[in-house]
């Protein structure tokens, strides 16, 4: 049976049809999350080598075709290996769910201002400070990587944590829902060779946990007091307060909206 009598009425039914289409979506939302990651050149060689192991096989190129189909015998084990930064997003994807909100509108307004407030002052005086949202993926693990404080957010009690006389300053305050959950935690920092030389190791860590997560973190640096914030891997540096203010709201409205997935890195002066 060649591929014309396949189109032929009735040889394809609904559920072919269903099931091509679900097959096609995956693909789609694969590509979709891999898109601009290292993962993305990854496939690309993989294609090839896949189109090179079958023009070895037309061609009759015995040795060829011997090595690639011996390579491509443990391309499972190498896909769970390159890309499982990419499964692990991917998975948290699914897990999370639009239906839940965790915070209400008014609680979101209250918390905002507090950090705002807390980041202008914080900047004003040249003191470091690195805060992140944790957004529907749970940050439990970094939680537990510094002290936990399980303490309502104030503008005072972030003021004081990222004083430098205090044994607290040093890490990152991480905030859940309207409290402060831990300080001095340890977060990622990320493998990008191409960011500037001029962040330090709080930006990096803060795109670190972005490109892990959907959580949102703001950075403040002590050598300039300009404030920083990073979201999905993008950092948008020099806001004052105003916009700082809008950069949360619109980006707490985004990760509601939009499934998280990395996205390219952009710098805005």
């Amino acid at each position: 049976m060649d591929s014309w009598e396949l189109l032929q009425p009735g040889l394809i039914g609904i559920v072919d049809l269903i099931d091509i289409l679900v097959v096609g979506f995956l693909i789609y939302r694969i590509l979709l999350l891999i898109r601009g990651t290292r993962g993305m050149q990854v496939t690309i060689g993989i294609i090839f080598l896949a189109l090179l192991y079958y023009a070895s096989r037309l061609a009759q190129l015995k040795t060829v075709e011997w090595i690639l189909a011996n390579f491509l015998t443990y391309i499972v084990f190498a896909i769970i290996v390159i890309y499982q930064a990419e499964i692990r997003r991917g998975l948290a994807n699914i897990g999370r769910s639009r239906i839940l909100r965790r915070f209400s509108r008014e609680a979101k307004k209250e918390t905002f201002e507090e950090i705002v407030l807390a980041a202008t002052t914080l900047a004003s005086r040249k003191i470091g400070g690195l805060i992140v949202l944790e957004g529907e993926i749970g940050l439990k693990n970094y939680v537990e990587s510094g002290i936990k404080l399980e303490a309502m957010l104030t503008y005072d009690l972030l003021v004081t944590i990222f004083s430098p006389q205090t044994p607290l300053h040093d890490g990152a305050v991480i905030i859940q829902e309207n409290r402060i959950a831990a300080a001095a935690c340890f977060l990622p920092l990320t493998l990008d060779p191409y960011l500037s030389k001029e962040l330090g190791t709080r930006h990096r860590a803060a795109i670190g946990i972005t490109e892990e997560t959907d959580a949102i973190a703001i950075v403040i640096s002590e050598e300039t007091g300009r404030i920083s914030a990073v979201m999905g891997g993008k950092i948008t540096r020099n806001l004052d307060g105003p916009s700082l203010l809008r950069f949360l709201h619109q980006a707490a409205e985004t990760r509601h909206h939009v499934p998280f997935r990395p996205q390219e890195r952009q710098q805005t002066a």
